[in-house]
């Protein structure tokens, strides 16, 4: 049975979904914040699940001996390293969708307070002053409302600004104008927002490209005037900067719920007229908080017990309904690289996955995925699904996928290429209805057989005598061959043996066969069946 941590704090539900799915939980809500204590106890579990309290590191992800997925209930996965858990080959899943609308909505809100100074207003007014004359706002309705980023939460506040009766621009690399159009926005260029918005908002993760997407240079660009919320990440917006806008008289105010450096004890904003700022509050909601709870508990629950991948950061997703079809071809997937593999010595440079009737309909990223782990585990040994594709790049190998209806007598099938400066090698596999995987192609030539746990390759040229030797070397050494598969690509060319052993062989047999008249290669191969 699968076992979970949940060392920050989560509803009863969360929990009790856990246990309905038979998964073992311990629910230990502080450990997040005992460091050591964490270190000690990570290596007993399957899954751990977490808030922003919890601090995964490099140190924590190499203590954790058998983890398989780090479930964060929210957005942000900033306390999480990811690179260390992508080569550790464990999953890193978040809950984008659980406080969308919160964060969302928090936005907005902080839009009316900074258009009508509603903090400094209420704190006047509770003070026994009457100051009308001082806190003179302006209207939202026909502003020009600039949103960067237009991804699920920017998209919310897009929909609200259209109801306010604002003209909403975006900017987002990823928004087409089609969408944009359906949407009732225009999709603009990051300068033209600049020069165009009353309002910015900040809907964007925090990335090398975003960083500082707010400086004095970006601010000088913006009409006088403007007034900026950020409710995404600290980070976004240079806050030395934006405060030096708002003393000048460039920028009229600000709505700032995320920082830098948090907790915030101290900033260039605080104490500045028109700034309202609150302690990441985003996501702050009851409802939200109970959403990403549950969404956290059902995602790593699923994979635990299903196999499906929600809402991963480092994999592709697999869900729940398509694992059971897609299986048997991450299966064939995984075997097709481990073939090329453990047959491949020399540096790879290319690799290239053609997927060729019903397995170009699936979920190619997860079966590429798979490729490249056989592919890289001779080499590697504890590389998976989730570290290969990094791995790949780590290593300059360039990955391209191809995919076409069926061409020929299955109904689909899956071939891997690999090219090195030496040689170019192909294999091809399909699944029957069985969901057995099958050789289909080796090298060009056509051969069906099925994957044994032991085999034996052979390459030699196609001439009289081959198969008795080899046979003859098996019988002297009392060494038994379950089955045998043979190809060629025509008479007196190249052929190919595949024999099925019932225990691997050693090296000093091995040897004796490659020393056999005309066998070019011997490579003994293994697979997990």
């Amino acid at each position: 049975m699968a076992r979970v941590l949940v060392s920050d704090k989560l509803s009863k539900t969360a929990v009790q979904i856990f246990k309905d799915r038979g998964v073992e939980v311990d629910y230990l809500p502080d450990l997040g914040k005992d460091k050591e204590k964490l270190l000690e106890v990570i290596g007993q579990y399957d899954g751990l699940a977490i808030r922003s309290a919890t601090k995964v590191t490099e140190k924590v992800i190499e203590a954790a001996g058998k983890l398989k997925v780090i479930g964060r209930a929210g957005i942000g996965v900033d306390n999480v390293d990811i690179p260390a858990a992508s080569r550790k080959g464990i999953i890193v899943m978040n809950t984008p969708f659980g406080n969308s609308i919160t964060t969302a909505e928090h936005a907005v809100a902080m839009m009316f307070a900074v258009a009508r100074q509603l903090p400094a207003a209420d704190a006047s007014t509770q003070a026994g002053k009457w100051e009308k004359n001082r806190f003179m706002g302006v209207e939202i309705t026909g502003k020009t409302l600039g949103i960067i980023g237009c991804g699920n939460i920017g998209a919310i506040v897009a929909a609200r600004g259209v109801g306010l009766k604002m003209r909403v621009i975006a900017f987002d690399p990823f928004l087409s104008a089609e969408r944009a159009a359906n949407m009732g926005i225009e999709k603009v260029e990051l300068e033209e927002l600049f020069r165009r918005a009353d309002f910015i908002t900040l809907h964007t993760p925090l990335t090398d490209k975003t960083r500082n997407i707010i400086d004095a240079a970006s601010i000088a660009s913006m009409k006088d005037g403007v007034r900026i919320i950020n409710c995404a990440r600290g980070g976004l917006i240079v806050e030395q900067d934006l405060a030096d806008a708002i003393r000048s008289g460039k920028v009229a105010g600000a709505g700032i719920d995320v920082f830098e450096v948090e907790p915030a004890t101290d900033s260039p904003l605080f104490g500045l007229d028109n700034v309202v700022c609150t302690p990441h509050l985003g996501a702050s909601t009851t409802e939200a908080q109970e959403n990403v709870a549950l969404q956290v508990a059902e995602q790593m629950a699923d994979y635990l017990t299903k196999g499906a991948v929600s809402n991963a950061l480092n994999m592709p997703s697999i869900t729940a309904e398509e694992a059971p079809i897609l299986t048997p071809y991450v299966k064939l997937a995984e075997i097709l690289g481990s073939f090329a593999g453990q047959l491949t010595d020399e540096p790879i440079l290319e690799v290239e996955i053609l997927f060729d009737g019903a397995p170009a309909g699936m979920n190619t990223r997860a079966l590429t995925s798979a490729a490249l782990a056989g592919l890289l585990k001779p080499q590697m040994q504890t590389v998976n699904m989730v570290s290969a594709p990094l791995m790949a790049k780590e290593r300059g190998i360039a990955v391209s996928e191809v995919r076409r209806d069926k061409s020929g007598v299955f109904d689909g099938y899956v071939q891997l290429t690999v090219k090195t400066d030496k040689q170019s090698r192909s294999v091809a596999g399909t699944c029957f209805s069985d969901g057995k995987p099958r050789f289909i192609m080796i090298k060009g030539i056509s051969m069906e057989a099925e994957v044994g746990r032991h085999m034996l390759y052979t390459a030699n040229r196609d001439i009289p005598g081959v198969i008795g030797e080899l046979g003859m070397t098996f019988g002297r050494n009392g060494i038994n061959i379950a089955n045998f598969h043979l190809g060629r690509d025509h008479e007196g060319g190249s052929a190919i043996a595949l024999l099925y052993l019932d225990a691997p062989l050693d090296e000093a047999f091995l040897n004796e066969v490659r020393q056999l008249n005309a066998i070019g290669q011997a490579k003994l191969l293994s697979f997990d069946v």
